[in-house]
């Protein structure tokens, strides 16, 4: 692992959120994608080096609906670069950790993405990010 890539943060309105952290960091979001598969919207912002990433559920099942429904806006998961997606989720599988998606997925930003269960990473979901190559 790199570096943290993104901290992600689930919201129950982007459009307000958006204004919420214009106003903390000083500086507008540069992107906004949605990911149908996932059922989520996103933002990012960008701060110094860091990026942040807002999450809003685009439907009631999606996995941003019930983290929000079962513990409100926050920190929904931190997510690391890697370079290569498929070698770290092997390594880490062998680390015992419990992988969620095993083949990397496509997700916002230009991310080929896949996750860590929080109960075997002491409650935190990780996210793993790689760059798609074009």
């Amino acid at each position: 692992m790199n570096k943290i890539e993104h901290i992600g943060i689930a919201v129950k309105s982007i459009e307000k959120s958006n204004t919420l952290f214009a106003s903390l960091f000083g500086e507008a979001h540069y992107k906004i994608e949605e990911v149908a598969s996932e059922g989520v919207k996103t933002s990012f912002f960008k701060t110094g080096p860091n990026k942040i990433e807002l999450l809003e559920a685009t439907n009631p099942d999606s996995p941003i609906a019930k983290f929000i429904e079962k513990k409100g806006e926050g920190i929904h998961h931190i997510a690391f670069a890697v370079d290569d997606i498929e070698s770290e989720i092997k390594r880490l599988k062998n680390e015992g950790f419990t992988v969620l998606n095993e083949v990397p997925k496509k997700g916002a930003d230009n991310k080929l993405v896949a996750f860590l269960h929080p109960k075997t990473t002491n409650g935190v979901l990780i996210e793993l990010c790689q760059d798609i190559k074009e």
